[in-house]
């Protein structure tokens, strides 16, 4: 059923929600007795081995696998030329997230689309000796002329003509960007670039598929949405839903990489079904930059100001790359229209074609780059008019979302410069560059906002109150590493009013109540209101049959009136008139008590309120000036997004984001040889990622804000949000140190020296 919306923000009772409780899967992580989809044991299991295409663009005129065939311990060589029927509809390929265009068919064909383009399988008895097997197969192309250079393409680009679902397209131009840019005392343009980076998650994409004796699959497999897994092969092989389990109970860090299937579940299933037996396919580290990435975008940004620094006119335009065969698209330039209070604002988006893979979502994605650019923008703009950059924000505060004409749900955006500004001791920098240092180095501060979508997605969840005083909570979404075990526990403990650790939490099933991918920081909410409904409804049955107990206490009060504690159905404010929940359980004559509820934002809420997540970023960099090395010393995120359901949890989301933006910032860069269009850092010794001296001091802030129109439970989301602006903070801080202005990321020694693209 479909629960009637409530505002479940401030319960009664409650003694869990909002407390730092330690994640309930804790224990099995720190000890190994958590297993990931490469892991599960299955008897008689066979192993594959991908064989990734060499060359970039082109087609494949011969395959002669002989040689490994030969090898005793190798069942058989899969190709395009000898797999099995497969679905040839391209609706059967796209997943939940996919965008608009052909999704890539793994051994569909000859053809050669870009580099690493997985093309054979090996399956046999050990891993070893698939992976040697591969070594022998020979291969011949056909070499095409291949376009991997973005910089290149940018004179081809297009608009999608087809929009990617959930992906807001650029609103139309207000007032006349172009006539008040012309006029404005303060005038200028630059283009700004965040390198290629890739997801590199520790536990690398894999697939376990068990072949039942029944012909049915018990699929483990590394995703951010089971149920988005099972509909792929289900869709592609001809199968029915009860044929193919899904099950993914942890991630091994996934940042969106997760979101759509990737090659190695299509081809374990593949070789499953053909061989009758079960079926490991585990990617190498190299192979994981053979899929999705944050995608290649340049941009060009114009901020036309009066002298004292308000905004009169925006002009913000985007190229991205994309594959040859789908159209990729995320949110880059809206947020140029929607942070700041601008009159007229002209913003620009568009695609195009490259031999690389189709890019993916990366944590924050479309933010993560297009609030880099603004900031950094801003930041220029202080300095062109003299004014502090925090009190330029504040004089440009945007009190609506300007690019859809609506008030915001919440905005404690004013709160998190104060408190941010506050802890960091803002107030003490001299703003001349180069005007702060110790010793032989020099010393930056910089600043930088951050916004993103409070998002809330139709969720399905169950709850069974147990004989035993036990409660199970159910729902299909995945935990990537964020915590949801926990606060879903913390949300169904509180509602019912029992201890946690009488909580069980189950997620990552497909036989479970229906749940979306988890993406888009809309897990807490979405899957949070879904469990907090379906206890609520166990509440009311429970507390019903607590009334009709003879002589109950409770037979002359309502449900307003009473509250959930220490395993009772007390009246408020008299704990001694009480009713236990095993007691009313037992007066039901039921052995438990169960509820299915489905919860689904307020059409007219959305249709009426902007619903975002904000934060200020405040960073400090040493730089040495001889040696152009930076270490960012210190930096305090202060964020506003409504109810926090657990703050440890919740910090170490910000935490992680922050990392992130740090190595957005310094480290993470994809290089492609354009000349044999091949990334080729495709590991992480030549992959920078921050290490543990990398990272200094965090300050986490959590500014107050009520929402109750963002989502009923009143959060908003924190797995995107750390990152955003985080890096744009970096970039500023180094200009303060250095008064060299760097806008292309990462901001490497060459760079900071000035021999390198800046």
């Amino acid at each position: 059923m479909t629960s009637n919306i409530q505002d479940f923000s401030r319960p009664k009772g409650g003694r869990y929600v909002g407390t730092a409780q330690r994640r309930i899967d804790g224990r099995l992580k720190v000890t190994g007795g958590a297993k990931y989809a490469g892991e599960f044991p299955a008897p008689g299991l066979t192993y594959g081995y991908v064989i990734s295409a060499a060359i970039t663009h082109g087609r494949i005129i011969r395959i002669d696998s002989s040689a490994a065939e030969a090898i005793p311990g190798v069942i058989k060589v899969f190709t395009y030329q000898n797999r099995p029927k497969i679905a040839s509809d391209d609706k059967k390929y796209q997943d939940q997230t996919a965008p608009p265009g052909s999704p890539m068919r793994p051994l569909g064909d000859d053809q050669i689309a870009y580099s690493g383009q997985p093309i054979g399988l090996v399956v046999a008895e050990t891993f070893e000796l698939a992976r040697h097997a591969a070594t022998l197969v020979e291969i011949d192309y056909e070499r095409r002329p291949h376009k991997t250079d973005l910089e290149a393409e940018r004179g081809s680009s297009y608009e999608p003509k087809e929009k990617r679902s959930g992906i807001s397209p650029p609103p139309p131009p207000r007032g006349d960007a172009e006539g008040a840019y012309d006029k404005a005392p303060v005038r200028f343009e630059n283009e700004y670039r965040v390198a290629v980076e890739h997801h590199n998650p520790m536990e690398p994409h894999a697939t376990t598929v068990v072949w039942g004796e029944d012909g049915k699959l018990t699929v483990y497999d590394k995703t951010q949405g089971v149920q988005n897994s099972q509909n792929y092969v289900t869709g592609i092989f001809g199968l029915k839903k009860d044929d193919v389990r899904v099950i993914s109970p942890f991630v091994g860090g996934a940042f969106g990489s997760g979101l759509r299937p990737q090659y190695q579940l299509f081809l374990a299933v593949m070789a499953a079904m053909e061989l009758k037996r079960s079926v490991r396919v585990v990617l190498t580290r190299d192979q994981m930059f053979t899929f999705t990435h944050r995608p290649d975008t340049i941009q060009t940004l114009a901020l036309g100001a009066s002298k004292d620094g308000k905004l009169q006119a925006i002009k913000h335009d985007a190229v991205a790359g994309t594959s040859t065969f789908e159209d990729y698209q995320e949110v880059v330039v809206n947020w140029s229209g929607l942070i700041y209070d601008c009159p007229n604002a002209k913003l620009t988006y568009e695609l195009a074609k490259l031999n690389t893979y189709t890019p993916g979502d990366m944590r924050a994605p479309g933010a993560t780059l297009g609030v880099y650019a603004l900031e950094a923008a801003m930041d220029e703009l202080a300095y062109a008019t003299g004014v502090d950059p925090l009190e330029l924000r504040l004089k440009n505060y945007a009190e609506k979302d300007e690019n859809e004409g609506k008030p915001f749900s919440s905005k404690e955006l004013r709160a998190c410069y104060a408190q941010g500004a506050e802890r960091f001791g803002w107030s003490k920098r001299n703003p001349e560059p180069r005007s702060m240092r110790e010793g032989r180095e020099l010393i930056g501060w910089g600043m930088a906002t951050g916004a993103w979508e409070a998002q809330m997605m139709e969720t399905s969840a169950r709850a069974v109150l147990k004989t035993d005083g036990t409660l199970e909570v159910a729902t299909a979404t995945a935990d990537i590493g964020t915590g949801t075990y926990t606060i879903m526990a913390q949300l169904a403990a509180d509602a019912l009013g029992v201890p946690i650790e009488s909580v069980t939490v189950k997620i990552g099933d497909s036989t479970l109540p229906k749940s979306p991918v988890e993406g888009g920081s809309w897990a807490a909410a979405s899957a949070g209101t879904a469990v907090q409904a379906a206890c609520h409804t166990v509440r009311e049955t429970l507390f019903n049959h607590a009334r009709k107990m003879e002589g109950s206490p409770l037979a002359n009060f309502g449900i307003d009136r009473v509250v959930f504690e220490n395993g009772r159905i007390a009246v408020e404010g008299d704990p001694s008139r009480f009713v236990t929940l095993t007691d009313a359980l037992a007066a039901s004559g039921e052995a438990e008590i169960s509820a299915e509820e489905t919860t689904a934002p307020d059409p007219k809420t959305k249709e009426k309120y902007s619903g975002y997540t904000h934060s200020a970023v405040f960073a400090e960099v040493r730089i040495d000036e001889d040696l152009g090395v930076i270490r960012v010393t210190r930096i305090v995120d202060a964020v506003a997004a409504g109810r926090i359901l657990n703050p440890k949890t919740a910090r170490s989301q910000i935490l992680g984001g922050v990392v992130f933006g740090v190595g957005m910032a310094l480290h993470e860069e994809s290089l492609m040889d354009k000349e044999i269009g091949r990334f080729m850092n495709h590991n992480i010794a030549e992959y920078h990622i921050p290490a543990n001296a990398d990272i200094r001091e965090i300050d986490v802030i959590f500014v107050d804000e009520h929402d109750d129109k963002a989502s009923p439970i009143g959060v908003k989301g924190l797995g995107e949000i750390g990152i955003v602006g985080t890096a744009a903070a970096i970039a500023n801080a180094v200009f303060h140190a250095t008064g060299r202005r760097i806008r292309h990321l990462p901001i490497t020694i060459d760079k900071v020296m000035g021999a390198g693209e800046a």
